[in-house]
């Protein structure tokens, strides 16, 4: 009797959601911090819908704020910071990833990160928070409510899942692109073809040998065979002095 594998059924909340950072920290006094990056990761061999939620919704502008993720891929979601005040200086939000089949409706997995705004980061040099303040937290968000964010979509999320293919590819332009970057530009002749080909242009205005009205010392008269010679030599220099 042939025996059926099946799946086993997910209970509600059991599944492990790996997002990355854990934490977000926006400091008001550096413009390219109010642009945070949170990269949801789906390391199971079924795709996953995402939706993010947020005790605060109207201080952030998520990008893409629910979308789904492919098998063992990647989805990042861009959270930028749209109130940048001083009362807001200190105050802990939080937001809750939740994730689910895509042909459920129950949230399988769900995880939560903290997101705070900060006046400098020269203020404040990252140590471990105290005891105190992790209680705090923990007492401000004991009974918060999550709330769906505005839709703010961009461009297809499937466009950027981030597949081991897809990755090999980009790192691949990257490299070439450096290689080129690299690469000495030319900067026109050598000093060594200039002065090869300014010996050769004096060569040639030297008499030839044989002339008798000439103020030039007679060793420094030269054949028409050394003449052609020079003049030789200076046609090649031209073309590469040209081609750099």
């Amino acid at each position: 009797m042939q025996q059926q594998h099946r799946q086993p059924e997910l209970v509600e909340g059991s599944l492990p959601v790996f997002v990355f950072p854990t934490e977000l920290v926006f400091y008001a006094d550096e413009q390219s911090s109010h642009k945070q990056v949170l990269t949801l990761y789906n390391p199971y061999e079924f795709a996953l819908k995402f939706k993010v939620l947020c005790t605060a919704p109207n201080k952030y502008t998520v990008v893409d704020a629910t979308g789904a993720v492919k098998p063992q891929c990647c989805v990042d979601i861009v959270i930028r910071h749209r109130d940048v005040r001083a009362c807001h200086y200190g105050v802990y939000d939080k937001f809750r990833l939740q994730v689910s089949e895509q042909s459920q409706r129950k949230a399988l997995g769900r995880k939560e990160v903290t997101a705070t705004l900060r006046p400098s980061a020269s203020q404040e040099p990252p140590s471990p928070r105290p005891q105190d303040e992790e209680r705090r937290i923990k007492e401000q968000f004991a009974d918060s409510e999550f709330f769906e964010q505005t839709a703010f979509q961009t461009a297809p999320v499937s466009l950027r899942h981030s597949s081991r293919k897809t990755q090999s590819v980009l790192i691949g332009r990257l490299t070439r692109r450096k290689q080129a970057e690299s690469r000495p530009v030319a900067g026109g002749p050598s000093l060594l073809t200039v002065l090869l080909g300014l010996v050769c242009m004096a060569a040639l205005m030297l008499p030839t040998l044989g002339e008798q009205e000439s103020t030039v010392p007679v060793y420094l008269h030269l054949s028409v065979n050394k003449k052609l010679v020079a003049a030789y030599v200076l046609g090649l220099l031209t073309m590469v002095i040209l081609r750099t």
